[in-house]
């Protein structure tokens, strides 16, 4: 049996097992740790032996939960609960107005979160209910907040985005500072859709009344600005000081997180059920993110045994006779394909060091072709039947919410999105520019 037709039934395999149900961590582990002792015998059970510890000397890896209790402890807190009251009031008098102010508020989350989940539970938790409660149409409601959520895994400090620069040995300000523009590129973009669309449909997201408006003087309109202090000072003491050079990677997400808590205490909000609330959530997300990264890395260091980096580049170049660019597409196809199945972690361990090599190769920028697979993740986690971020939502909605609902919702978001793709595609100095300005060509 060849070498590629093995990786095929690997890979075969792989996706046969999530669709029965398994776990992801499961699935992916268990077929590589199968295929290992078939293919190396009792030698074979060593890959996934170091695979582990691998995982366990990766000390960047120490950023994951701090990130993650930062974003719980931001919603636990009640501080996300502000900032969404600043944009609700300032941006509530326009039509689709409060949906603005969530893609606002999913920005902020991602710039001191860096994943989306924070965000869709912030989104789902706060801002919904508002939005149901004044009218606004659930179908354009749910499909805002995932579109908007997405962002966290793009706006630095994005986890994906470290976890990509570890993979593909990139460095991860030049990465960071590469997903600012396409991030507020997508917001903006979002922005636009939802401004056309309620301009054209006032129903779908009418503005507040006029006597809600009166019932707000202006100025506690300009006292409320006082709640974009906070993230403000969280970020930078996240991305800024890791900017400056004064803190490390590890250094500045210990730094958000400590900045969190000590905003949270300061506002007088740091009780029992909020540390207990965010320490649980912060445990079960992490566990699960390191699982799949363990299981991901098992199976990408037996995918990689095979060859399977010299098979595809073989079967791209030279038997599908594929230009560069038919590559690239067809690179951001099979992630939009995995992603249906597979959360952004494991895909990225699976594939990243499959195609990275072969991007460099072929010519293209490494950190340019990081924020395409970030852009691509954040369409496949909204992409049916299976997309992440679907169940996600249905899980978090309100009964009212019909999965068919979501499903509706998230068409002219992909949409959107896949514009955004293909503008960074073609103008890659939207994600180049910054990193060369600050760190140099």
């Amino acid at each position: 049996m060849s070498h590629e037709l093995i990786a095929l039934l690997i890979f075969s395999s792989m996706l046969l097992m999530l669709l029965t149900g398994q776990r992801i961590f499961a699935a992916i582990g268990g077929v590589a740790t199968l295929f290992a002792l078939w293919l190396w015998g009792k030698g074979g059970a060593d890959m996934p032996y170091h695979a582990s510890f691998i995982l366990l000397n990766w000390y960047p890896l120490l950023t994951l939960p701090l990130f993650i209790y930062m974003g719980y402890m931001f919603a636990e807190s009640g501080i996300a609960d502000d900032l969404y009251r600043m944009f609700h009031v300032w941006m509530g008098p326009v039509n689709g107005g409060l949906a603005i102010g969530t893609t606002a508020l999913m920005v902020a989350v991602a710039a001191m979160n860096g994943l989306s989940v924070a965000g869709m539970a912030i989104g789902a938790s706060i801002a919904m209910p508002e939005m149901l409660k004044r009218k606004y149409d659930k179908v354009m409601i749910t499909g805002v907040i995932q579109a908007g959520s997405s962002l966290g895994i793009m706006i630095p400090p994005s986890v994906v985005l470290v976890l990509y620069g570890m993979i593909a040995r990139q460095p991860v300000g030049h990465l960071w500072m590469a997903g600012v523009f396409p991030g507020l590129l997508l917001a903006g973009l979002f922005v636009l859709y939802i401004l056309i669309r309620c301009w054209i449909q006032p129903e779908l997201g009418p503005a507040l009344s006029l006597e809600e408006r009166r019932k707000i003087t202006w100025g506690e309109r300009f006292r409320l600005l006082r709640a974009g202090i906070i993230p403000l000072l969280i970020i930078f003491s996240m991305t800024g000081l890791f900017l400056m050079g004064i803190t490390s990677l590890v250094e500045c997400s210990a730094a958000g997180a400590v900045v969190t808590t000590v905003a949270a205490w300061m506002k007088k909000r740091l009780n029992r059920r909020v540390i207990e609330g965010t320490l649980r959530n912060t445990l079960s997300v992490s566990c699960m993110f390191m699982w799949v990264i363990l299981a991901a890395m098992c199976f990408g260091a037996v995918f990689d045994g095979l060859g399977a980096v010299h098979a595809i580049e073989n079967l791209f170049i030279k038997k599908w006779e594929l230009s560069p660019w038919g590559i690239l597409v067809m690179m951001q196809v099979t992630y939009l394909l995995m992603g249906m199945f597979l959360d952004d972690t494991a895909m990225l361990i699976i594939v990243a060091p499959l195609y990275v090599p072969l991007i460099i190769k072929l010519g293209f920028n490494p950190i340019w072709y990081g924020v395409l697979y970030t852009i691509t993740c954040q369409i496949a986690y909204m992409t049916p039947p299976f997309g992440y971020n679907l169940f996600l939502m249905k899980a978090m909605a309100p009964p009212e919410v019909t999965l068919a609902d979501i499903y509706r919702s998230i068409v002219p978001f992909v949409l959107v999105m896949m514009v955004g793709l293909a503008i960074v595609i073609l103008f890659p100095q939207i994600a180049l520019w910054l990193p060369n300005l600050y760190f140099g060509k």
